[in-house]
């Protein structure tokens, strides 16, 4: 995801405020699957008037627009990904660092039976395990 924060925000057919281009340089920058609490802590020193509720409802938009994807992969906190390219998720166990993982098509097919009939228009795919770093750190 090479673009800036205000051509990824026009192609969505969002209207660049100070705010979203905060937010939405922060996601491109920040590929780590953050929260909403994250992305408030981050950017507040340099936007002082910049509130929790604004974050979300930027972050609220930017999901409606297609511009971010919401996570849901683990039940105690919503996480957001500016790359909304299909891609798998996976969530360290033992960390809880969330990775991106390379999804295809056949993966898809071979991870699910969708009945006749059915059209499949979005996916969202999410491991969870331990990842490598968490199971070096176990094996020492």
């Amino acid at each position: 995801m090479q673009k800036d924060a205000y051509t990824y925000l026009t192609e969505h057919g969002i209207k660049p405020s100070p705010q979203r281009m905060a937010v939405m340089e922060y996601l491109i920058a920040n590929p780590v699957h953050p929260t909403v609490e994250a992305i408030h802590a981050a950017l507040v020193g340099r936007m002082p008037t910049l509130s929790k509720t604004t974050v979300y409802n930027t972050l609220k938009l930017f999901v409606e627009s297609g511009a971010a994807q919401v996570l849901t992969i683990n039940e105690k906190m919503t996480n957001f990904d500016a790359d909304v390219e299909p891609h798998a998720h996976f969530l360290c166990a033992e960390c809880g660092e969330i990775y991106d993982i390379a999804e295809n098509e056949e993966m898809v097919k071979q991870a699910t039976a969708l009945p006749e009939n059915f059209q499949l228009d979005a996916t969202s795919v999410y491991l969870r395990g331990v990842c490598p770093k968490c199971l070096q750190k176990k094996n020492k």
